[in-house]
């Protein structure tokens, strides 16, 4: 077997992965990455960024259908499903490609296989060609992220059983759908498919939707998309599935009172959580210690075995992209002996790209008092908002929680159009740790949505000028 050495492998090039690549590479050590499949991983390839597309295409459609209500008129508006997802796999090759390009502008050595740890600073790859490699550094960083959960009974094929990655090349708009997981994949693929006609009915075993995010905020979602006329069933688990025809009669029981329902739809599409990627990579030889299919490590990437690193969504929550970004040049830095800061998950942005969009930063209002905080809360609907009123985008709030004795801002959570282009600054105030008075003294551009975050603040002390 040929053997190389390097300063650093990594093996997985997602966003955790060729981001601390590159890092390396800038801190001058010679680097590697190691990935099986396509570089940018799940998230450029199959998530993040061909989701983006299909719902910017959905965001078009919705606009195009209600063009009267700004004076435009259109005819024969309709989805075409084909040329959508084309587009979206358009947006993913051209940024894989840009990932390419990246790792030889920095000089990053990339071999296409799967990696396995054999031993100490030893990584053995199976090549994409055949060939076995053997690679030697004083650090490994696994980045191999994460896979869609599989559920008891409900087995995905491609067909009418899916999984998110089936749901970004459907050929065919179904008629019916029933979504199993109602977190932010499944939000989202329940506003698409909305969108282009199809009937939804979206289920989630926790007692709301978006059980995540501030209880407000779930509940401004569901009337959001109940208006779309779409079936919402919380607290609800999938009891089992039967072919019948075409379709498949699926049973939905209520956990409260032992109730259950039978639908019928056409496809079923499993939203339901992920596992992180932890077989076959030699952890049963190491020190490394996994938990509920993650690997535990500290704020930094450092595993139980020492120069074995691990970062992104195989490191465990939350699973966010620029989570793994960050936690990647954290790792790195501190690898080089920089001062390096470990990772705070409450300074972690959260964003669902529904319609309408949901986006959140810090503690919920819950979480804040169960802490044992005294909060203040203020909230601002955009339907005091000019700028909101004149894009006809008025539905939806800011919602603001600070700790009363310090004013420190706790969290921050927003419902309505491009929400997730605005939750930004509320993080950079969380870093900062910027108190009530900064943020009152700050002075917000009109007009803008984001005046809507200025005078939440101010609402949090009875100060809001425009309700």
């Amino acid at each position: 077997m040929n053997e190389s050495s390097f300063d650093l492998v990594i093996v997985g090039g997602g966003p955790g992965g060729y981001v601390a690549a590159i890092r390396g590479a800038q801190l001058g050590m010679r680097t590697a990455l190691v990935e099986k499949a396509e570089l940018g991983g799940v998230c450029l390839n199959w998530g993040c960024i061909p989701t983006k597309a299909l719902l910017r295409s959905a965001q078009v459609l919705r606009l195009a259908r209600e063009a009267d209500h700004y004076g435009v008129t259109l005819s024969d508006v309709r989805a075409d499903l084909p040329a959508m997802v084309r587009r979206s796999r358009e947006a993913a090759l051209k940024l894989n490609r840009g990932v390419a390009h990246l790792m030889k502008k920095n000089g990053v050595t990339v071999f296409a296989g799967r990696g396995r740890l054999e031993g100490k600073g030893t990584l053995e790859v199976a090549a994409q060609d055949g060939k076995r490699l053997v690679l030697r550094a004083n650090h490994i960083v696994l980045a191999t992220g994460a896979r869609a959960r599989a559920l008891p009974g409900i087995v995905p094929d491609g067909l009418t059983v899916w999984t998110y990655r089936d749901a970004l090349l459907a050929p065919v708009v179904p008629n019916r759908m029933l979504i199993v997981g109602a977190g932010a994949i499944g939000v989202e693929f329940a506003s698409f498919y909305r969108a282009v006609g199809v009937e939804v009915t979206l289920v989630e075993m926790a007692g709301r939707i978006l059980p995540a995010e501030d209880e407000e905020v779930s509940q401004a979602m569901e009337r959001a998309l109940a208006r779309e006329s779409m079936a919402i069933r919380t607290g609800v688990s999938v009891g089992g599935m039967s072919r019948v025809g075409n379709c498949w009669r699926v049973q939905l029981n209520r956990a409260s009172d032992g109730t259950s329902e039978q639908i019928e739809v056409d496809v079923v599409l499993v939203a339901a959580g992920i596992v992180g990627n932890v077989e076959d990579l030699g952890l049963e030889n190491t020190a490394v210690k996994v938990e509920r299919t993650h690997i535990v490590t500290d704020g930094l990437g450092r595993t139980g075995e020492p120069g074995v690193y691990a970062i992104g969504d195989v490191a465990g929550p939350p699973w966010l992209a620029h989570k793994a970004s960050h936690e990647g040049v954290a790792c790195i830095e501190a690898i080089a002996g920089l001062d390096a800061h470990a990772l705070d998950p409450a300074r972690i942005p959260a964003c669902t790209y529904s319609h309408p969009q949901v986006a959140s930063v810090g503690l919920t209002e819950a979480q804040a008092r169960a802490q044992g905080h005294t909060v203040k809360v203020g909230r601002f609907p955009f339907t005091g908002n000019g700028k909101a009123v004149a894009m006809g985008a008025a539905d939806g709030f800011v919602k603001v929680v600070f700790d009363d004795a310090t004013g420190e801002m706790l969290g921050a959570h927003m419902i309505g159009d491009e929400v997730t282009e605005m939750i930004q600054g509320y993080a950079i105030a969380r870093t900062l740790e910027t108190t009530e008075a900064e943020l009152q003294a700050s002075v917000f551009p009109h007009p803008t949505m984001s005046e809507a975050m200025h005078e939440a603040v101010l609402a949090a002390w009875s100060r809001a000028i425009h309700i």
